[in-house]
């Protein structure tokens, strides 16, 4: 990096905003990123960014799957277990078994989990990329 040093803090924002969408594509990455972040091996900054990068690089290259996808949108929904009624919560998990089976496209249980977000002001998942990969004008999950 010019102008500024590399810190570790930097790295653990970023995986944690990346959370979700690394689980989306290996679940085993995302276990060893997460070692690397905590830095137990006491690594220098710059060396735990590259070994990060690297295996993040290489857990990306993995496809999200439908069934992977759909461990990442039950994960979500945890976070409003409490807070949903019965019928929100059959609907979501009508929605997410919906799109498990290949009859709706990725878009619609993540809308509707992006509403649960913003209704319910869940900071943890309002932070993920995950919600919101791309600019919503490329259309890129309606066909997914």
């Amino acid at each position: 990096m010019t102008g500024t040093e590399f810190k570790l803090g930097d790295l653990e924002i970023f995986h944690r905003h990346h959370k979700l969408l690394l689980m989306s594509h290996s679940p085993q990455h995302l276990t060893g990123l997460g070692r690397i972040v905590a830095n137990h091996d006491q690594l220098p900054p710059s060396r735990a960014a590259a070994a990060y990068h690297q295996l993040l690089m290489a857990g990306l290259k993995l496809i999200a799957t439908p069934k992977k996808q759909t461990n990442v949108l039950m994960h979500m929904l945890g976070y409003f277990k409490k807070r949903l009624t019965k019928d929100e919560k059959q609907e979501i998990l009508d929605i997410i078994e919906r799109y498990r089976l290949g009859a709706l496209p990725l878009i619609v249980p993540v809308t509707m989990l992006v509403h649960y977000v913003r209704k319910f002001d869940e900071p943890y998942l309002g932070e993920q990329i995950y919600l919101h990969p791309h600019p919503a004008e490329l259309m890129l999950r309606n066909h997914s």
